[in-house]
């Protein structure tokens, strides 16, 4: 068996920047120069250039303990001070930090100042309440500045928050404040999302009904209105326990490796990782790639990333590296649907946007409702467009740029995971000619090799396995409480290489294109397929908005392809009179070969993803080998695997 993975799919268009872009470009060719030359000397400006440091470092970095590392190690900083105050007292407490908008069309722009005044306040209570240096605080909160200011005021004390998505159940809630023996949990009465309020405290109330708990108080938002059940003595209220506490706040420095926050992400084996992320060097790689990967403009640009503060992308570029960069922002509360489907397209008309980062996930459900939506608004304010969270397909990628970036906007295209912190592998928008569909190159300081099973390199035109081959700032440095489970998951493999779990090619260029993650890849008949290639070449065809593909075992072929695909809206009517996957079989095989071609292609109405718009197509796999199906829990919509069985029926 071939230990490589085959790619079969071919891109040929370009996109270089214009020569006013590059022109005006913050990053210039420069950058992977100087980082060639000498790595270390690099990332240790950057920090310099971007960060204040109230005791500078000597040291860049300490690598002797691998896989553990150390950067910037005897240097010491206040993250929220690099986030707040130091723009402040540099003369722009008048810019605005966040313009917010909630779901139902209430709104506010808070400046720089006036966030920096909001997040002494709540540092001086959390103070009050016992909460010390390296004390872990559980923030469950809806997308609300008080979810930005929460983890502010929480980094400025040096202790470390964990943040759970707004949408996860009482359950997740629970398990994640155990495992970080969380002291305090901040929260709201509820949210808007989809035109309703969703109740956040009763979930709250169920994960610490179930026994002995570490939480000692539970801080409660005002936002949603709704009625809640009260424990006197443990539940607060954020805006009366505020009120009470003084207004000025002195940022003490603690050292770069103080840890800053653990972020949860799913395990193989159904225990949830807590990865831990630090200060110094965590921040130095967001503020760097934030302000080179957007061509972040602070003066004049509005930036927006769709993401949820309980998503690392959320975490680096909606709170951490925006407001670092002294970035102004919008932050949403609601869906992109509600409360008409040009919600977000409303939006940046509303703020004139010029930077804009989500998910290829978003911009397929824009495409299947079609292109008429977002061009009823102005959005001639785009100059960056970003994509974010797993890869692009080259359709999506070209209806991205002509549709919401008017024909030449950049897109960039990023590759990175909790794990990594921060932007690994992206193009910069005023240096690189871009392909639809690839991520591109690693940017300046990060080293990306693509491997065989053997740990060769597999040369250009070749699939393989992702690896980063030499340390990076904004890296992991552990999973909470575990360390072997840290060095197994991620280092066993290749020793000394950290192995992503994600499959890529380098296309003969030495250009970058990810095919997602390798426990999806399949092998038909000893071809080892991705089913990134299969899905883009599907959404390739006029008739689809989306497709989703698994690998089923098959007695001829050892796995077979079968995939799921959604219609566009405007294709109804052609999908009624052909025969679909007989159309879409013919085009795959077309498109990339014969070996290629579904077995069976199904038409649903929508695919199963997470809350954070992945697809789960473990359920799907499921469906195909006629299994019972997994456990659904993560799922946005548990609704959505009942309808997919009942078609299949």
């Amino acid at each position: 068996m071939s230990n490589t993975i085959d790619n079969l799919l071919h891109e040929e268009r370009r996109f270089p920047p214009t020569a006013e872009f590059a022109a005006q470009a913050v990053a210039g060719a420069d950058l992977y120069e100087r980082a060639k030359a000498d790595r270390l000397g690099f990332w240790a400006d950057q920090s310099r250039e971007l960060l204040h440091w109230d005791k500078p470092f000597t040291k860049t970095l300490d690598w002797s303990n691998a896989p553990f590392a150390s950067w910037f190690d005897d240097g010491e900083l206040n993250v929220a001070y690099n986030c707040l105050d130091r723009h402040v007292l540099a003369g722009n407490g008048d810019r605005v930090a966040i313009h917010w908008e909630g779901e139902p069309g209430d709104s506010r722009s808070i400046t720089y100042a006036e966030l920096t005044a909001e997040v002494k306040r709540a540092a001086n209570l959390l103070t009050s309440l016992g909460i010390h240096a390296g004390d872990r605080v559980a923030i469950y909160l809806p997308m609300i500045p008080e979810a930005v200011i929460a983890m502010l005021a929480v980094a400025r004390i040096g202790a470390v928050h964990s943040v759970v998505f707004g949408g996860f159940s009482s359950e997740s809630l629970r398990s994640r404040i155990d495992d970080a023996s969380a002291k305090l949990v901040i929260t709201a009465d509820g949210g808007w999302r989809k035109g309703k309020v969703f109740p956040l405290k009763p979930a709250v109330d169920a994960a610490l009904a179930a026994g002995d708990s570490t939480v000692e108080n539970v801080l409660v938002v005002k936002r949603g209105g709704n009625d809640v059940e009260w424990t006197e003595g443990r539940d607060l209220w954020w805006h009366d326990e505020l009120a009470q506490v003084d207004a000025d706040h002195v940022a003490k420095p603690f050292g770069a490796e103080q840890p800053l926050f653990i972020l949860y992400t799913s395990g193989t084996t159904g225990k949830p990782k807590g990865i831990l992320h630090t200060s110094g060097g965590y921040l130095t790689q967001t503020a760097f790639t934030h302000r080179n990967v957007f061509d972040l403009h602070p003066e004049t640009d509005v930036y927006w990333c769709t993401a949820d503060v309980g998503w690392v992308t959320g975490h680096s570029y909606v709170v951490y590296g925006p407001l670092a960069n002294g970035a102004t922002q919008v932050l949403y509360e609601g869906t992109p649907d509600t409360p008409h489907q040009g919600r977000w397209w409303e939006i940046i008309e509303k703020y004139k946007v010029s930077l804009f980062y989500t998910a290829p996930t978003a911009i397929r459900s824009f495409m299947k409702l079609g292109r008429q939506i977002p061009q009823g608004f102005d959005l001639s304010s785009l100059r960056v467009l970003g994509s974010v969270g797993e890869p692009i397909n080259p359709e999506a990628w070209m209806w991205y740029r002509e549709v919401i970036g008017g024909g030449s906007t950049p897109i960039v295209d990023t590759w990175w995971q909790t794990e990594t912190g921060a932007i690994m592998i992206s193009a910069l928008p005023g240096v690189t000619a871009t392909k639809p569909g690839s991520a591109q190159t690693p940017l300046p300081g990060i080293v990306i090799d693509v491997l065989d099973d053997a740990g060769e390199h597999v040369g250009h035109g070749n699939g393989g396995l992702l690896v980063v081959t030499e340390p990076w700032p904004s890296m992991l440095r552990g999973i909470w409480g575990d360390p072997e489970r840290f060095k197994e998951t991620y280092w066993e493999k290749f020793g000394d290489k950290y192995f992503a779990g994600d499959g890529a090619r380098l296309d003969e260029d030495g250009d970058i294109w990810l095919l997602g993650r390798v426990d999806d890849v399949m092998n038909v008949s000893g071809h080892r397929l991705s089913t990134a290639e299969i899905e883009s070449a599907l959404v390739a065809h006029p008739l689809t908005a989306e497709a989703a593909v698994v690998g089923a075992s098959d007695e001829t072929t050892g796995q077979a392809v079968v995939a799921f695909v959604i219609i566009k809206q405007s294709q109804q009517e052609v999908a009624d009179s052909e025969d679909v996957a007989a159309v879409l079989r013919a085009h795959v095989a077309e498109q990339i070969g014969a070996i290629a071609r579904p077995r069976q292609i199904f038409v649903v109405n929508e695919l199963p993803k997470t809350r954070s718009g992945k697809i789960m197509r473990r359920l799907l796999r499921d469906v195909a080998e006629g299994r019972e199906i997994g456990d659904t829990t993560t799922l946005a919509d548990t609704t959505v695997m009942t309808i997919i069985q009942g078609k299949l029926k």
